[in-house]
């Protein structure tokens, strides 16, 4: 008897299928947010020391061909710091709702409870009150990226492609020839190839920064200043035609032309399951400073229809909270 033909891609992809990662979930955050540091005025310093408790499901789920992330936590961490005059400071931070509807809804606020530990005095108050004005906004660099990484790690063993040579993964797949495990970076500057076949779309995003036009478009293209921002490696020579990597190579591009300190042009690909091999973005970033401020404008051209809102919340959490994690202070337009 002949077998069953398999489902095809379109319709295996349609189907509910859910995948349970909270074992995952909570050494990601146990992992990630220990790495946040801090650095006030004279010798004042303050980090998450470490997570002592994420409760809560974590959940990646498909529902026609889009997948979903699934997780509503309270996180619980320990803090700790050196006040200006060496005294070391301690005390607990919990967050009690870290979820899908807060990071990537925007439905509410993050809301934090924080507690010292260590006996009240000047130098120990001021580390204090440097803790809950400057970890928040580290955190929430850290918890937009979590439903990034959540679909990056799980998403390919619930995807069905239907042209094998898709892995699913963040790079391509090792099987590939020389010739095309070069690919990501030789098609970047002729997208138009891949677009015929994908229907895009044009999104932005805004933000006012206490920062001159020079030290941000030092901080966008520095290879040495963007981990700054991204807490992650890069890698960036700042010239045309030439590569770029960010968030660990969560994206991907080149560089089609830089005009210091006002403009920057890259082709701009996510190394994600969800975003078409291939495919390339255009990004246009212009930079205007006013008198006491200065005016990012990210302009992403050719983002595939249907990813526009997850992909719009990224640029907002990757990019303009990067740059309110390191006190520039923003506001989103």
């Amino acid at each position: 008897m002949a077998q069953p033909a398999p489902l095809a891609p379109s319709t295996a992809n349609w189907h509910w299928k859910n995948k349970n990662v909270t074992r995952w979930g909570r050494e990601w955050f146990e992992r990630e947010l220990t790495s946040i540091s801090i650095t006030g005025n004279d010798t004042e310093v303050v980090a998450i020391s470490s997570v002592t408790d994420v409760d809560g499901d974590i959940e990646l789920g498909q529902r026609k061909s889009k997948l979903i992330t699934i997780y509503d936590c309270k996180v619980v961490c320990a803090w700790s710091g050196t006040a200006s005059d060496g005294t070391e400071v301690k005390g607990t931070l919990t967050i009690p709702e870290v979820s899908h509807e807060i990071t990537l809804d925007g439905l509410s606020d993050y809301a934090y409870s924080w507690s010292l530990t260590t006996a009240s005095s000047p130098t120990v108050d001021a580390l204090f009150t440097l803790a809950k004005s400057r970890l928040p906004a580290a955190l929430e660099v850290k918890f937009a990226e979590f439903p990034v990484a959540l679909v990056d790690t799980h998403g390919k063993d619930l995807t069905v492609h239907g042209d094998p040579s898709r892995s699913g993964t963040s790079t391509p797949a090792a099987s590939s020839s020389g010739a095309s495990a070069s690919a990501p970076a030789a098609p970047a500057p002729k997208p138009a190839e891949k677009k015929s076949n994908v229907n895009t779309t044009k999104i932005s995003v805004e933000g006012s920064f206490m920062a001159t036009a020079d030290d941000l478009f030092g901080l966008l293209t520095d290879e040495k200043r963007i981990p700054m921002w991204t807490r992650a490696p890069a890698k960036s020579d700042a010239k045309a035609d030439t590569e770029f990597v960010l968030f660990g190579g969560g994206v991907k591009g080149k560089y089609v032309s830089l005009t210091p300190p006002s403009e920057i042009v890259q082709t701009w690909a996510l190394q994600s399951p969800t975003w078409p091999s291939g495919h390339y973005a255009t990004l246009k970033t212009t930079i205007v400073q006013g008198s006491d401020s200065s005016t990012v404008t990210l302009s992403l051209d050719g983002v595939p229809t249907g990813m526009e809102d997850d992909v719009k919340r990224n640029l907002e959490g990757y990019y303009i909270q990067g740059f309110k994690s390191i006190g520039l202070g923003s506001s989103l337009s």
